[in-house]
């Protein structure tokens, strides 16, 4: 590189770009000759909230260091600056990297969805282990290339669906797997997200920038728009321009269970139905900006590895799908989070959240059943030990074990983040310019390899969103 560009900037640019560059030599970052007994150094992009628990998590108790932290709002990294007090600080996540490339190994990635991707590859680039928050990326297209990245540049990745390291999803996956309930052609999947506002106007109105929030940073690569406290913290999630909606929060961690037990691919079509909002009689509103306040999702997949083909069926807002037969009258249906209900040929298995507590049904039959022994191999401390299985990994280097490596996180995001697609076609008014007979109503049939939509164009524009450059 000329010195006329910084490492800063292009550091920025490739990541924004979705391209590879130059990896600086190991010798030259300082990385790769600690013995396995030493501790990481650890960075963490995204200090507040979900941050703060993903590094108490990987520093288990000082086993390793918490070296940098940086986070564009000072209130929300508060407790994790007092913390861990000789840890250096940053607001901008490519200053760190610039500034930090020699002294870290790893980076945990927990910002909101929207800036997912452009950090995870920027780590990446530079050789770094990387542990990204859910959903992975925020739109199909960043899945694919993170995907493709940890081929690329061979370092160990974890996404934070900790549940992916539970005993009961492994449970799970030897029931389907070994066929204790037949050939399943079908699986509910619902969650009492969201639990924050969607379906809801564009807010508002002039707001002052909180002292210590750089919004500049925290859009990023989202359209520059003025600072409303509806965005922040934590509710951006219900807003297209930075969250994934109840999908994105929770899909990747129900949704987990089904597609690894049922080893689901690409997905072949896509249908939904989303919940309405009426500001008089008749008067349908469209608020484009936010999340529906309700769906209901159909993601189709073909027969493979001998399995038959599959629906999915995903369920928001309050919506669950009728309760079988199978279950008793006081019997609970799921958990509160939600639940996974697998339809098998010769019977049923429901459970909650992360598989937890999966019962065969009629629930009569857990005490006469011969349950297969789960295979994967066990995280210890189960999902609490997600976050110490990808530090332990990152000292054994490239190749071993995690529960979540973006090579199984990627696909199951695309598959997530094809009923968002699915959403915002619904949503798209324009494309037919008649809300009650909009073509994007229909069944998206999907070419998975080429990530397009093949019967409807318009639908195409969600698969790969545009960056502002910031």
């Amino acid at each position: 590189m000329g010195s006329h560009r910084s490492r800063r900037s292009f550091v920025g640019a490739a990541a924004t770009a979705g391209v590879g560059f130059l990896i600086v030599p190991r010798h030259v970052l300082g990385r790769g000759f600690r013995p396995p007994s030493d501790r990481l150094n650890i960075a963490a992009i995204g200090a507040g909230g979900k941050g703060m628990f993903n590094l108490t998590q990987a520093w288990n108790g000082g086993a390793e260091n918490i070296s940098v932290l940086c986070d564009v709002d000072d209130r929300q990294s508060a407790e994790a600056r007092r913390k861990w007090p000789s840890a250096r600080y940053y607001k901008d996540y490519r200053r760190m990297l610039e500034a930090e490339a020699r002294n870290i190994d790893a980076v945990i990635v927990s910002t909101p969805d929207h800036m997912h991707y452009v950090q995870t590859l920027a780590a990446m680039q530079l050789g770094k282990h990387v542990y990204t928050e859910k959903p992975l990326a925020h739109d199909i297209w960043e899945a694919r290339q993170l995907t493709e990245a940890e081929q690329r540049y061979r370092v160990v990745t974890q996404m934070g669906n900790q549940g992916s390291s539970g005993d009961d999803t492994r449970k799970v996956e030897a029931w389907i797997q070994q066929g204790l309930i037949g050939e399943v052609r079908r699986v509910h999947v619902w969650t009492n997200r969201p639990t924050w506002p969607q379906g809801v106007p564009t807010p508002t109105g002039d707001f002052p920038v909180p002292a210590g929030l750089d919004w500049e940073l925290w859009l990023g690569t989202a359209p520059r728009r003025p600072y409303h406290p509806s965005f922040l913290p934590a509710i951006w999630r219900g807003w297209w321009d930075f969250g994934t909606g109840s999908l994105g929060d929770m899909g990747c961690h129900f949704m987990d269970v089904p597609f690894r037990a049922l080893r689901l691919g690409y997905p072949e079509s896509v249908e939904c139905s989303v919940g309405s909002v009426y500001t008089g009689f008749f008067q349908e509103a469209n608020f484009p900006d936010s999340c529906p306040p309700s769906s209901k999702i159909h993601i189709h997949f073909p027969a493979r590895e001998g399995m038959p083909p599959t629906e999915m069926i995903w369920y928001d807002g309050g919506i669950q799908p009728p309760r079988p037969d199978a279950l008793l009258p006081d019997e609970p249906m799921g958990e509160t989070d939600g639940g996974i209900l697998f339809e098998g040929s010769r019977g049923m298995v429901m459970a909650g959240l992360f598989g937890r507590n999966p019962t065969l049904l009629p629930t009569s039959l857990m005490k006469e059943a011969v349950l297969p022994k789960p295979v994967r191999p066990l995280v210890p401390g189960s999902w609490d030990g997600h976050q110490k299985q990808w530090t332990d990994a990152c000292k054994q280097g490239w190749g071993a074990y995690t529960s979540s490596p973006f090579s199984m996180a990627g696909p199951l995001t695309e598959t997530v983040l094809m009923g968002n697609l699915a959403i915002r076609s619904w949503m798209h008014r324009e494309a037919s310019g008649d809300s009650y007979r909009n073509p994007g109503r229909k069944k998206l049939m999907w070419d998975g390899k080429e990530m397009r939509i093949t019967n409807f164009e318009p639908a195409n524009r969600f698969v790969r969103r545009e960056y502002r450059r910031f």
